[in-house]
């Protein structure tokens, strides 16, 4: 594999004229001495005069060229020893030009792990290094000879290969190697770390191609592949471009939406399967934004998170539906998915009790759910925003069960209330047989627990009467009609007669909406 000194020249010639120059000088002095020895004096003179000068052309040329010596740049990351980015862009350039003549592209690979600097809080820097450490290791074991491979900085990792017009596919599979083995628990110093990698590629050729549009493109796809968050990794699109666009548009305006409380609360209906009842519904946001129009939390939340406000946007959704909520029937909850980086705030179950008070909410109408995903980067600091809010009498509900690669260790670990199906499980489960047998395994496990189970993304009725017959104890989804607003749901349960004062009636059907 190609690296900083496979192309940095030595300074051979430089250092051969210094030294046939001082030997010359000393040369002189020699003959000199010899000629005063047998009385030549006036000759003798004329050489040392000579010897002078060329003494003095010597000491002044070693100061301009001492520095040709010393002012190559270090090329490599001081803690892996791979490219660093300088170098990565200068050999890239050349790369490019060089496979253009060869009527070859260019790809590049970027690595990004996941949740790199929560795993540096929880478990010490000295573990972060050695990760980082290792993830260069991988790269440099999986990476073909011609590749250079560089620290871009922090957990970002680049690999630039020359490739053939139609050798995506060689690019693919180093991709599917590197996301197996850095997926896979490693012990480091006397820490096991079970890291996630998100891969991004990209390619470019042609006589115009440069590095920079290579890595831009490569950077459009990587926060591509970090929203999407399922590990898998994905190549640039053109349409990364607009979706850039959008989160940049989103990004400009999500203060000012929060300052006037444009973030609305949206309810998705929650209903026991085995009474047809409503029991509450799962709250998420919808923004009618001004120049994008309406979108939907699955859109803005991932850019919330990315720039440290999705904590502010759930604390918002929870106050306007708590403040709607207190005048609901007490049998109705309601659920808060949180997003992953919350979990790392230490001062969250405070926040979230706070806004409980302030509302006047009973905290028992109250369910939080928390996903696999959030608990990997501290379970520490989870397990003690959990009790806490426990202890207040907030329900807890483990969110896309089935997903982590330790779904029965986080059972064992926390306290849920509930646990929620994966919804690509549920959607499958009528056409995968393999779908239907960990649904079905998954609900009696939580008989098993004492735990019911909740199946999120319910579509059809087929697949809701196959959930009642194995047991499975609640569902959600499309099925029961879309999300409705505030004064949607209001009438909804007016109808219902579950709001304060009316008296409820008798359910006569699962379908709420619509």
């Amino acid at each position: 594999m190609r690296g900083p000194s496979d192309i940095t020249a030595k300074p051979i010639a430089s250092t051969r004229f210094f030294a046939m120059a001082v030997a010359g000088g000393a040369l002189l002095v020699a003959i000199a001495i010899l000629l005063i020895e047998f009385g030549h004096d006036t000759p003798a003179k004329i050489v040392l005069f000579a010897a002078a000068i060329a003494l003095t052309i010597v000491y002044w040329r070693l100061p301009a060229r001492r520095p040709n010596r010393t002012s190559v740049p270090d090329q490599h990351d001081p803690l892996t020893g791979l490219a660093n980015r300088p170098f990565f862009h200068d050999a890239g350039q050349r790369m490019i030009a060089t496979a253009y003549r060869r009527q070859r592209g260019v790809a590049l690979l970027l690595l990004d792990i996941d949740r790199f600097r929560a795993i540096a809080s929880s478990f010490g820097h000295e573990a972060g290094d050695a990760l980082l450490q290792h993830v260069a290791k991988v790269l440099r074991d999986e990476a073909p000879s011609e590749a250079i491979v560089a620290r871009f900085e922090g957990d970002c990792f680049g690999c630039l290969i020359p490739v053939a017009p139609r050798g995506r596919d060689r690019i693919d599979r180093l991709a599917e190697r590197l996301a197996i083995r850095l997926g896979q628990p490693v012990r480091l110093t006397d820490q096991e770390l079970a890291p996630r990698a998100a891969i991004a590629m990209a390619q470019v050729e042609g006589m115009s191609a440069t590095i920079d549009q290579l890595v831009r493109k490569a950077d459009l796809a990587l926060i591509a592949a970090k929203t999407r968050g399922d590990g898998k990794p994905l190549w640039f699109d053109p349409a990364m471009e607009s979706a850039m666009a959008e989160r940049n548009a989103i990004i400009a305006d999500l203060r000012i939406a929060l300052a006037h409380n444009h973030i609305c609360p949206r309810f998705e209906a929650q209903v026991d399967l085995g009474t047809a009842r409503l029991t509450g519904f799962e709250v998420s946001g919808h923004w009618d934004h001004p120049t994008l129009g309406c979108i939907s939390a699955d859109r803005f939340m991932p850019v919330a998170e990315a720039c440290g406000l999705s904590g502010e946007v759930s604390l918002a959704l929870m106050r306007q539906a708590m403040a709607s909520a207190r005048d609901w029937d007490p049998s109705l909850t309601l659920s808060f998915p949180l997003a992953a980086s919350q979990f790392q705030d230490a001062w969250l179950a405070q926040k979230v009790i706070k806004t409980l008070t302030e509302c006047g909410f009973p905290a028992h109408r109250l369910e939080i759910e928390i996903t696999e995903h959030a608990l990997f980067a501290n379970m520490a600091l989870a397990q003690t925003i959990v009790l806490s809010l426990k202890n207040q009498g907030i329900a807890l509900a483990l969110d896309a069960f089935g997903s982590g690669y330790s779904s029965l260790a986080h059972l064992r670990a926390l306290p849920f209330d509930r646990v929620r199906i994966d919804p690509d499980f549920i959607r499958n489960m009528i056409a995968d047989p393999d779908c239907s047998a960990i649904v079905t395994a998954i609900v009696q496990l939580g008989d098993s627990l004492h735990l019911p189970i909740a199946a999120k993304g319910l579509r059809d009725a087929g697949t809701e009467e196959r959930l009642r017959e194995i047991g499975c104890a609640h569902g959600q989804g499309p099925l029961y009609g879309p999300p409705l607003d505030l004064a949607q749901v209001r009438q909804l349960l007016a109808e219902k007669r579950l709001l304060a004062g009316i008296a409820a009636s008798a359910p006569t059907s699962p379908r709420l909406a619509g």
